[in-house]
């Protein structure tokens, strides 16, 4: 199962608003990249796959595929502000390390 903590919802939710994407579900993925091996990948989309995960949390529909979704089982999305920027943050317990800059991890 994927969640996302009330401030990550609220932050969807105002982006969609915002963006004119009201309605819109969220695309999940795990891409290779970055120093440790991959990189998390979030978007808007219309509608999931017939191959996707679909989860709702708060309200935001997720669509995930299933190679991503073995690496993201059980994962808690964030959203974070900071003297380093804001952005949303991956609670991902299958992560076995991250790199130096936080943008990239591997599993």
């Amino acid at each position: 199962m994927i969640s996302m903590t009330d401030k990550a919802a609220s932050k969807v939710h105002e982006i969609a608003d915002a963006e004119g994407l009201k309605g819109q579900g969220l695309r999940l993925r795990v891409v290779g990249g970055g120093c440790s091996g991959f990189t998390y990948d979030l978007y808007f989309e219309d509608q999931p796959t017939d191959m996707d995960e679909l989860f709702e949390s708060q309200g935001v529909k997720l669509y995930i595929d299933p190679l991503s979704y073995q690496y993201l089982d059980e994962t808690e999305i964030d959203y974070v502000e900071g003297l380093h920027g804001s952005g949303f943050k991956f609670n991902n317990p299958n992560v076995k390390g991250t790199c130096g800059c936080g943008s990239s991890f591997s599993a």
